[in-house]
């Protein structure tokens, strides 16, 4: 239990660089009338990601749950993949990226990088890193709620985005 605990708390290292990110990058669009929209579910999404995190660690010790190579190591190269694909679209979007959905008034939309194949390919890392982190270590009832979860929290917000960049420019 001792990696896996260090493997979710570098998880958790990484999130807070990316709200360092996240408050840089929102300075840079802001000072560009950049708007922001769909505060209301921000919350819930904080909430719902350090949920996560905490039933990574919680579900294992106190409902046993044991590491099984079978299902640990697959899910732990699809959770390293999850972050790999999250830094390619977060150094893609380069500025413009955030935790937050704020839109700099007639910015043109990205289409490099992964943005070349998915209009959200954040969340694909997202979903991918929310059902496998909880796996490397067992912890199926956490993968189980925070999908479902995330499910609805994603269908806001990819509705919010999807509205938001209505006024981006075509790339």
């Amino acid at each position: 239990m001792t990696w896996y605990t260090l493997l979710v708390l570098a998880v958790a290292a990484e999130r807070l660089a990316e709200l360092v990110v996240a408050r840089r990058n929102a300075a840079w669009t802001r000072a560009r009338d950049g708007v922001e929209h769909g505060r209301g579910h921000y919350p819930a999404m904080v909430v719902l990601h350090t949920g996560l995190l905490a039933g990574c660690l919680l579900e294992p010790l106190l409902a046993g749950r044991p590491f099984l190579p079978a299902l640990g190591w697959p899910a732990l190269a699809l959770a390293l993949l999850a972050q790999a694909l999250r830094w390619w679209c977060i150094t893609t979007l380069g500025p413009y990226w955030n935790t937050r959905v704020i839109v700099v008034p007639g910015a043109r939309l990205v289409g490099a990088g992964p943005y070349r194949f998915l209009r959200h390919p954040n969340y694909v890392a997202v979903v991918v890193e929310g059902a496998a982190l909880p796996l490397v270590h067992s912890a199926w009832i956490t993968a189980t709620v925070f999908t479902l979860a995330d499910a609805v929290l994603l269908t806001v917000r990819i509705r919010c985005e999807n509205a938001a960049l209505t006024h981006a420019v075509p790339a």
